[in-house]
């Protein structure tokens, strides 16, 4: 998945400052409502940007989309909907995305419609004027690193983190981890430049470390790299107290 269904939601576990509780326990947000601590790039309600980013903030697939949009430079309006509680979604995010997840980008005012986060990141990578590389910029084998990124975070880490967390089978996590720590080139992901791969890891990973921690032997490289990515101010401005992992 690329997007925050929370299907069946009695079975669910949600994040909240390292305790695991019932999803439907957790506090209720209101259906819509403007986020109230500003970034640099976000925008009051009233303003003209004509990308729009509608979310959860304590979704991981939401936050890659986030650190993205955060760092490419382009304005943005955020609004931050309730997944569940009273009053549910509203009808206009509805008629954005009939699936109802996060996250969804509209850009040009509702000309183009993104609601996966794997297509928001081609879509700002697209066009990035801020420290996230444009994809155009990269080279080939750089284009193919953040490929190989994406895919074994969608693919390899997103099922076996879940399982790990779930099942309380760690090994399997850990070699994985020992694997990825070998890819990464520094200090970002992919190099010097920040890249959609790195866009694309940190929610995941940043959980991982938050309650397993990412600091045994083989696991150095992806250390210093969660490091430099907590001293990038457009990734930080997304780190959240309140946070679900990705089921």
């Amino acid at each position: 998945l690329s997007s925050s269904p929370f299907i069946g939601v009695n079975s669910l576990l949600a994040k909240h400052h390292n305790t695991a509780i019932p999803f439907l326990c957790r506090r209720n947000l209101s259906p819509m409502t403007t986020s109230s601590s500003k970034s640099t790039t976000e925008l009051s309600a009233k303003s003209s940007a004509e990308t729009q980013f509608i979310t959860n903030k304590m979704c991981p697939y939401a936050q890659k989309a986030w650190i993205a949009l955060e760092s490419s430079g382009i304005p943005f309006d955020i609004r931050e909907v309730s997944l569940y509680g009273p009053g549910g979604k509203p009808d206009w995010f509805w008629k954005l995305n009939r699936r109802g997840t996060v996250p969804i980008v509209t850009m040009n005012g509702e000309n183009n419609v993104y609601a996966d986060s794997e297509l928001i990141l081609d879509a700002v990578g697209d066009i990035s004027e801020g420290i996230l590389t444009r994809t155009a910029d990269l080279s080939e084998e750089e284009q193919t690193q953040v490929s190989r990124w994406r895919d074994i975070i969608s693919k390899q880490l997103a099922p076996v983190g879940k399982s790990a967390v779930l099942g309380g089978s760690m090994p399997k996590l850990r070699s994985l981890l020992k694997e990825m720590n070998g890819m990464v080139a520094g200090p970002y992901l992919c190099g010097e430049r920040m890249t959609l791969a790195d866009c694309a890891a940190f929610p995941f990973l940043w959980r991982i470390d938050q309650d397993y921690g990412i600091e045994g032997d083989g696991e150095e490289k992806l250390r210093d790299w969660l490091k430099v990515c907590l001293e990038t101010d457009a990734i930080k401005r997304t780190v959240v107290r309140s946070w679900w992992w990705w089921w």
